[in-house]
């Protein structure tokens, strides 16, 4: 798994190994088993519904290099009022979203999903950042969050190793964060203890008479089943078997990460933090075993999951600007994924034209944050409980062409 450095990340995502056999007929076949696809299997598992996940490579999505970071109040932009009122009613539900999936995991205290409120500081390296920094804070406090503008002296009061040229920032103390990896092998075993059967194989979706009826492998044999979900990510605009007017807009948009060991028993950092530097905007979020992810590049590249030396030589360059120590850390693993980005930067999840698919995609960078949200709403559907009013927000027959 290391890309660069002597040692593997801390908490690696889980391996694409084993699997069981695929089973003739469930109630629910999921297709995609990252953390949205986990997420919705474990829900539906969860309520009784009987569920295939089918995946060829679950190690594949966004979420096996995501920050984790669940900060709804600083990732605030203005026109992004939607996507903040989705993230904000999936924040609020996280802990408990968190809770269910440890409790049903099995997991201990002592293998947690890392799951912390630490807050979020939005700093800004110069005057004309610290302008735009001020103008995020004008939208986040007439949507009544918490945040509150510091100088650079409070700055380094609570983080003491910042550069001294920052010229100040905002606290956010509201927003938490999660390790991916653990999160996802958790939902994997929860959806597993639940009945779940995990398939590692792709699958097209079978239409027959305008309706889903099921999928099928690739040696031809299918599954039955009432239900697909489509939460294949990135590539979800790209599975066989979709009618085209039901194929969702999605488009993948590469991000590259680093991960980085911080000096044992020296914490460089103690919450996240994301700076905007000579307008380029980094982050950088600490774990409580020493990791230090570091991101924030995207890239209309499609696919390519190459690892270029100039995002490299970037993130450590900002990431150096905002925190020096950075440079004296060892360099531990470097990857690129495509995340799955829609038209208007909301998820796809709900009801299509063609009856029993439902959509689960297009969570862009806020795949993690939204992803217990997102299985609330595919079991909601799926089982006739109801859903949150805000997942309207993300109903997918809003790029439909006959949508009013």
């Amino acid at each position: 798994m290391t890309a660069l450095g002597g040692r593997p990340s801390a908490t690696p995502p889980p391996e694409a190994t084993g699997g069981a056999e695929a089973p003739r007929e469930v109630d629910v076949v999921v297709l995609g088993g990252g953390v949205v696809g986990s997420s919705c299997a474990w829900q539906l598992a969860r309520r009784g519904r009987s569920v295939a996940v089918c995946d060829g490579d679950p190690t594949r999505g966004a979420w096996a290099v995501a920050a984790g970071m669940l900060a709804p109040g600083s990732e605030l932009r203005h026109g992004g009022e939607d996507v903040h009122a989705l993230s904000l009613a999936a924040a609020r539900g996280f802990e408990q979203y968190v809770a269910a999936v440890l409790e049903d995991s099995g997991a201990s205290a002592r293998t947690d999903l890392g799951h912390r409120r630490t807050g979020s500081l939005a700093l800004a390296g110069d005057v004309d950042d610290r302008a735009v920094l001020d103008d995020v804070l004008e939208l986040q406090r007439a949507l009544g969050l918490s945040a509150e503008r510091l100088g650079a002296r409070a700055c380094r009061r609570l983080e003491p190793h910042l550069d001294p040229g920052i010229a100040g920032g905002v606290l956010v103390e509201d927003d938490h964060q999660v390790d991916p990896r653990r999160l996802v092998a958790a939902l994997r075993t929860a959806a597993g203890r639940r009945g779940a059967v995990a398939v590692r194989q792709d699958a097209s979706v079978l239409v027959e008479d305008g309706r889903a009826v099921g999928v099928r492998l690739p040696g031809g044999r299918e599954i039955r089943s009432g239900v697909v979900v489509l939460a294949t990510g990135a590539w979800s605009g790209l599975v066989d078997g979709v009618p085209d007017d039901a194929l969702p807009p999605v488009h993948p948009v590469k991000g590259q990460i680093m991960r980085l060991a911080m000096p044992a028993g020296d914490p460089l950092l103690t919450r996240v933090v994301r700076a905007t530097v000579r307008g380029r905007p980094v982050y950088l979020v600490p774990r409580e075993d020493g990791e230090l992810v570091l991101g924030a590049t995207t890239e209309d590249a499609g696919f390519d999951r190459t690892v270029t030396a100039g995002a490299v030589h970037d993130l450590l360059r900002d990431a150096a600007a905002v925190l020096p120590g950075t440079s004296e850390c060892e360099l531990v693993e470097v990857q690129a994924r495509p995340r799955p980005g829609s038209p208007d930067d909301l998820p796809l999840v709900g009801a299509t034209g063609v009856p029993g698919l439902l959509l689960a995609t297009g969570h862009a960078r806020n795949g993690v944050l939204l992803s217990g949200l997102t299985g609330q709403v595919v079991a909601g559907l799926v089982t006739g409980d109801g859903v949150p009013d805000v997942a309207a927000l993300a109903d997918p027959t809003r790029f439909r062409k006959d949508s009013p």
